[in-house]
């Protein structure tokens, strides 16, 4: 939480399956990576928000929708951003739940894809 402030938390329900999720919204603080000079870099705004999913809670589903930054260079016009680990490489999952389900056998990506196509609202 260091990164991030929450913007908001809302309990959604999927007409068809009828169950709950929760989805949890967080925008990166407008704050320079550790190791740059704050006064050298410019915010430019937000990249694409993820989409991520992490464990449930009380039994319903819990996605991350997350609003990374980044900043330009005024001088050089380099771009950069922070590089979050918590976010399994290549997946829609935190990395804690991306370990945990690699060693659950049979687990399939139904609960992800689920509600993945609800959540797909672009801010």
């Amino acid at each position: 939480m260091d990164f991030f402030v929450i913007l908001g938390f809302t309990t959604l329900c999927s007409i068809e399956t009828k169950q709950e999720y929760w989805l949890i919204d967080f925008e990166e603080k407008n704050e320079v990576p550790a190791g740059y000079n704050a006064s050298d870099y410019e915010s430019k705004g937000f990249m694409e928000s993820s989409l991520i999913q992490d464990f449930p809670l009380r039994g319903k589903g819990v996605y991350l929708r997350i609003k990374k930054r980044r900043w330009r260079h005024k001088e050089t016009k380099e771009i950069i951003k922070r590089d979050f680990s918590f976010i399994a490489d290549g997946s829609k999952f935190t990395q804690e739940l991306s370990d945990f389900l690699k060693d659950a056998s049979g687990y399939k990506a139904r609960y992800h894809e689920q509600y993945s196509q609800l959540l797909q609202r672009k801010e």
